[in-house]
């Protein structure tokens, strides 16, 4: 690891300030970046303790429904904050699906976006890794390759986001609150995580120095917390990265017809997937397992294999068409205990009836 200052703000100005000069990262938890650091794969050097911010750890709820979680606000935490976990039921599922519970304890909302892809190669110093050396060529083109995407890749880079969270946060509509030198602005989570493009260097919206100081999530998305579900398949049962996973939400009236539809996609692509198309289609169409299949198809109409990889399209067509299946049956009153799991029991009973 190579020798690096560390500065400890006060506020969140003097932090923005700091890290504003070249070689700048900020440290919460550390969890993905000590990793890195510490193989090579990152070399800051200057780190920016912002644990102690004031305002950045509440999770608060607005009058419309809605709610908004401060940066610092720990994985766990969040998950299990009753309210919001019943309003928003697709993401704590989302959450507890990642990780250990030790990183989820340490883990925090800020850094749970800001982590960076699990390729190999990027990990690897020795191999070619244009998000890491740009212009240095992607090993994992020709490489093992059969956990790399198939939405929105390119020659440069074919890696994948590795997050549960902003998946469901995707699928939810969810706005990141964004701190810098000229002031704060909101973007969008869909539009946060960028496409690798020619410069898969450039990973997200943020410019330099600037900080994630929470996340809204709108009360329209409380408003579909009856049919609401996260699906993830991964090599092993827990602890592992997803292969595909999916976030759904619908609305459904008296009638059994779907009146709203939100679907996101994990595992696939450099960013978490929003399905617009898929969701378009199933607007005005019985909640069954017909209009879930032909969902499952329109979310991956555009996919194409960058590797030995096609297995995902077929995989993550069944994932869309199965989390559909579990979001139109209804939010189960508790998480199963392997949440986001396709082996979990617990199926829907209306919990918010």
């Amino acid at each position: 690891m190579n020798p690096f200052d560390y500065i400890r703000p006060a506020s969140i100005d003097e932090a923005v300030a700091a890290a504003s000069e070249p070689g700048s990262a900020y440290l919460a938890a550390g969890t993905n970046l000590l990793d890195l650091m510490k193989g090579g794969a990152m070399r800051p050097t200057r780190l920016v303790d912002i644990t102690h911010l004031p305002s950045l750890n509440a999770i608060e709820r607005d009058n419309d429904g809605g709610a908004r979680v401060g940066a610092l606000v720990k994985n766990s935490d969040l998950a299990y904050d009753d309210k919001f976990a019943r309003d928003f039921p697709a993401v704590a599922e989302a959450l507890l699906s990642g990780a250990s519970p030790q990183l989820r304890n340490a883990a925090t909302v800020g850094g749970n976006l800001m982590q960076r892809t699990r390729c190999a190669y990027f990990y690897d110093t020795a191999s070619a890794c244009n998000r890491r050396v740009p212009g240095a060529g992607c090993d994992a083109r020709d490489g093992l390759n059969a956990n790399h995407a198939v939405l929105g890749w390119s020659d440069a880079c074919i890696a994948t986001n590795p997050s549960d969270f902003c998946v469901a946060l995707a699928a939810l509509d969810a706005v990141v609150e964004i701190a810098g030198r000229e002031g704060r602005r909101e973007v969008a989570l869909t539009d946060f995580h960028l496409l690798p493009g020619d410069t898969p260097q450039d990973e997200t919206a943020l410019a330099p120095g600037e900080l994630i100081v929470g996340v809204r999530l709108p009360g329209e998305a409380a408003t579909l917390a009856w049919h609401s579900r996260y699906l993830k398949v991964r090599e092993r049962t827990s602890y592992a990265f997803a292969l595909v996973s999916a976030a759904a939400a619908l609305a459904i009236d008296d009638a059994g017809t779907i009146t709203d539809a939100r679907i996101a996609l994990g595992g696939v692509a450099a960013k978490p997937w929003r399905a617009r198309a898929a969701e378009a289609g199933l607007i005005g169409e019985k909640a069954n397992v017909e209009a879930f299949a032909a969902a499952g198809r329109a979310a991956f109409a555009e996919a194409a294999p960058s590797g030995d990889n096609a297995y995902k399209i077929r995989l993550g067509q069944n994932i869309v068409a199965r989390v559909l299946a579990r979001a139109a049956a209804g939010t189960p009153h508790e998480l199963p205990a392997l949440p986001a799991s396709p082996f979990a029991t617990a199926h829907g009973e209306l919990a918010h009836v």
